[in-house]
């Protein structure tokens, strides 16, 4: 086991750079996902821990060594790939031990290491099956057991349950969380399936346009994003956004004001840009404003598409000052949408005229220009009758 250290790693191709400037530790047994859109770097920086790309700038530490010049071979480390890529003329025993072949091990610890991986991922009595004699899961755990019976000391796993169907990446996923219990290894893994990252990780490193966004635990990545491209990345579906401007008191959007302590907003002036933020989840109709912590004050809205998901319903708001010219132009328009999640028990219809509250406890604001985050959550409101009063003694 080995922890993984990035200094200012920087990977360029001619004139694209994949990665950009990436710094981040690993700690030693810990499981960290990197995960973010097509083309956001993420394989890129796997490959550079596995030593397969050499960086441009920046150096790679693994445990309390340099690798950045050794070869892949050399640095500790098993790759798991989304292609498994099996021999199929070798049968399970042979594909799991192939690599320690080529090491020269000696016939009784290839043996001892092969069945003892067998046992891990649960293949025991399939050894002697060729591959097209295996399922898709099957397959994958002898991926898996084939890097385990080199010992390393950090997994490297690539999108390993991109090709499985959706039933079988749940199963993997519960498999991969046990063994990582079970070896206690550092293990590095590249998704774009956001279910993968939130359950599995540790951590999360949210990446884009090779740039490191955010690493932080699951849960902080989802209720405190650093910024507007992680808090609209992370999360299915994405969180509502409305351009705002800071006046007086609050935040005015073009449909719905915020009222905001001026200090929350760290010294924000008048005409300043801020993006409000809010969860579909924390959308709710305001007839049930008495159970939300801090409910906004009442917008009106028309409902327009229901989504029934089995265990809550996706309903879409037309915000209502726009509706009849949404409907004409772009109906899903972002600004003039907000997205509502309720139990699939709510009494609700299309094209019903509805009044909702947002909870001011979950609603996040951010720079505009910037993108960077200023507060989670606002339940402190001006203090409207202190300032009246104020008034009134200095007149």
């Amino acid at each position: 086991m080995a922890r993984v250290r990035l200094e200012n790693v920087t990977k360029r191709y001619e004139d694209v750079t994949a990665v950009d400037d990436v710094s981040l530790e690993v700690e030693d047994g810990e499981f960290v996902t990197f995960v973010g859109p097509s083309g956001c770097g993420k394989s890129t920086t796997m490959e550079t821990v596995a030593g397969l790309t050499r960086p441009t700038e920046g150096r790679v530490f693994i445990g309390d060594d340099e690798v950045t010049d050794l070869a892949p071979k050399d640095r500790g480390v098993s790759m798991v790939f989304q292609n498994i890529a099996l021999f199929p003329h070798m049968d399970v025993f042979e594909n799991i031990s192939f690599g320690l072949r080529l090491r020269t091990y000696d016939d009784d610890e290839i043996r001892r290491r092969v069945e003892g991986a067998a046992e891990i991922v649960q293949l025991e009595g399939m050894l002697e099956r060729m591959p097209d004699e295996l399922s898709g899961g099957q397959r994958q755990r002898v991926a898996i057991a084939r890097a385990i019976v080199r010992n390393p000391n950090v997994f490297l796993m690539d999108e390993p349950l991109a090709n499985l169907d959706a039933k079988l990446r749940v199963h993997m996923r519960t498999e991969l969380q046990r063994l990582h219990r079970e070896l206690g290894t550092t293990i590095i893994y590249v998704t774009h399936d956001q279910a993968e990252a939130m359950t599995m990780s540790d951590r999360i490193a949210v990446l884009n346009e090779g740039r490191l966004q955010q690493i932080a635990p699951p849960l902080t990545c989802y209720n405190e994003p650093s910024n507007l491209f992680v808090a609209g990345f992370i999360g299915s579906p994405s969180m509502n956004f409305a351009d705002g401007t800071v006046v007086g008191d609050g935040i005015e959007t073009p449909h719905f004001d915020v009222d905001v302590d001026r200090e929350t907003l760290a010294g924000a002036t008048d005409g300043d840009e801020i993006t409000v933020g809010v969860r579909p989840e924390d959308v709710h109709l305001a007839e049930n404003a008495r159970s939300i912590e801090a409910a906004s004050d009442p917008i009106d809205v028309r409902t327009d598409v229901l989504e029934p998901m089995g265990d809550e319903v996706f309903v879409y708001l037309l915000l209502t000052e726009s509706a009849e010219r949404s409907m004409e132009e772009d109906p899903a328009s972002s600004s003039d949408q907000l997205l509502m999640s309720v139990t699939p028990d709510t009494e609700i219809r299309e094209n019903q005229t509805v009044e909702i509250v947002l909870d001011r406890s979950k609603i996040h604001l951010f720079e505009t220009q910037t993108g960077e985050a200023i507060v989670h959550g606002i339940t402190d409101r001006p203090d409207r009758e202190s300032e009246s009063t104020t008034e009134e003694v200095d007149s």
